[in-house]
């Protein structure tokens, strides 16, 4: 199977194992570098916007995207040319990471108009919804805190603090870097099922034989789910997914539009 590789597919496999090895056991502060962070984080840089998919938060997160990659890169390969394909993964890529910043600076807006509503009008019950939403990134200790507060609303000490609360999970949302090649795998995947749609892939769990298409097309709906689930304690970056999915899917119309452009 691996003397099968297409050289595009291989080298994007070596690169992407060669630089999580780089970073697990070489040199850890990669991830501050290669990492995608928000652009208000004094650790972003523009450069980030390609480099945060040659990264990955661990062996599994890896093990998935090259795995994809492995799967479905080199016939694709072979249909589009080296090139082509290179260009697909690069810009659902980088196009991945411009979306999702974008959907971020979104998010942190929202963030930043309840902070404002608190400041205009600060109560308990308030703060206790807004630690409800983000309990994942307080500690346990708040909870003694919001019985405190509660029980002397009044208090301008324990408004400050709770103000602080507010600021320091601000401060948490903007320096939570995004890493890995999810955005550019699934611009491989809805390019691969634009192209073979009707190709029966062969599933593992559980063992049954789907099309392509209503493949690429569950992981759309799943991934549209989760964003408008949106788990406060998932860290999976959904709409990341969804913006390769958008990105591939605009790539690839305009190449069928422009059969001239395979030749």
């Amino acid at each position: 199977m691996f003397r099968n590789l297409t050289p595009v597919v291989k080298n994007l496999l070596l690169i992407n194992i060669g630089v999580f090895v780089i970073a697990s056991y070489f040199m850890p502060g990669l991830e501050k570098i290669f990492a995608l962070y928000y652009v208000e984080s004094a650790s972003f840089l523009p450069t980030q916007f390609v480099t945060y998919m040659f990264m990955h938060a661990n062996f599994w997160h890896l093990f998935s995207n090259m795995f994809g990659l492995f799967i479905f890169g080199p016939l694709l390969e072979q249909f589009l040319g080296p090139k082509k394909l290179l260009i697909l993964w690069m810009v659902c890529g980088v196009g991945s990471g411009l979306l999702y910043s974008g959907y971020n600076a979104y998010k942190i807006h929202q963030l930043d108009q309840e902070i404002e509503a608190f400041y205009a009008n600060p109560s308990p019950d308030t703060f206790n919804d807004f630690v409800k939403d983000n309990r994942h990134l307080f500690k346990s200790g708040v909870y003694d805190f919001i019985d405190e507060y509660s029980k002397n609303p009044e208090s301008k000490s324990l408004i400050q603090r709770a103000k602080e609360n507010y600021n320091g999970i601000r401060d948490i949302q903007i320096n939570i870097p995004m890493v890995g090649a999810s955005g550019a795998l699934f611009g491989i995947l809805i390019a691969f099922a634009m192209f073979f749609p009707n190709t029966e892939l062969l599933l593992l769990f559980p063992p049954m034989p789907v099309k392509a298409k209503y493949l690429v097309l569950f992981y759309g709906l799943y991934t549209v789910y989760n964003i408008f689930n949106n788990n406060p304690s998932d860290n999976v970056a959904h709409f990341a997914h969804l913006s390769g999915l958008i990105v591939g899917g605009i790539l690839v119309y305009y190449w069928k539009r422009n059969r001239k452009n395979f030749y």
